[in-house]
């Protein structure tokens, strides 16, 4: 099956259901809208923004071994 996501507004809400319950449930599907996807959006583009503007911060490779390091040790007790 594929996915797609859907924005409406809420008046049509009720036609598009309607039309929506003509499928049998072998064809369609409603799945809930993940609700955390604009927050994570808004992280994302924020994050580009960074990237594109410059002012994004980088690590290496062996900073990112430290700080894991020093992760797991804090956690081993």
């Amino acid at each position: 099956m594929e996915a797609i996501r859907l924005e409406f507004k809420s008046e049509i809400k009720e036609k598009i259901l309607e039309l929506l319950s003509s499928f049998s449930s072998d064809e369609l599907k409603i799945v809930q809208d993940n609700s955390t996807f604009e927050e994570e959006k808004k992280m994302i583009q924020s994050r580009i923004n960074k990237i594109d503007n410059g002012t994004a911060v980088y690590s290496t490779f062996d900073e990112l071994d430290i700080l894991l390091d020093e992760t797991i040790s804090k956690y081993e007790g």
